[in-house]
């Protein structure tokens, strides 16, 4: 099994199934066979450490599951793929969507004068000698 997630701000993920061996255009699986509760339960959880770690508001992170384990296996992709003609328009409409709601968010509370900028806890870690809690 294998999952690409898009990650919004540090919160709001998107799970979809996938399958990298098929041609780009079929590797967005619709209708695909179910899937655990728990497994998209800790790709969520996994999804939301690595962005808050690494300080990302848009990225993708990847997942290949094997034994019942969620391993990431790319997840520093700030830019990633959102064609409709690849992704499928159910998440082509999500990511259009939910970008559109990141960035009225991100204006609305812009403080001028203020580093609007956001570091992951990995950097502020390194920086501070400090070990940011997981939650």
């Amino acid at each position: 099994e294998y999952f690409r997630c898009y990650v919004l701000g540090t919160d709001n993920v998107h799970i979809m199934q996938y399958e990298p061996r098929n041609p780009h255009h079929l590797r967005y699986v619709k209708d695909g066979p179910p899937v655990k509760q728990s497994i998209l339960d800790t790709v969520k959880k996994y999804c939301i450490r690595l962005n808050k770690a690494l300080g990302y508001d848009f990225n993708t992170v990847e997942f290949a599951v094997r034994d019942g384990i969620p391993y990431a296996i790319d997840f520093c992709n700030p830019a990633p793929d959102a064609d409709i003609h690849s992704v499928g328009q159910e998440n082509f409409d999500w990511i259009v969507e939910n970008a559109a709601n990141l960035a009225i968010d991100k204006a609305k509370s812009y403080k001028a004068g203020k580093m609007n900028l956001t570091w992951g806890t990995f950097v502020k870690d390194q920086i501070t000698g400090k070990k940011t809690p997981l939650k």
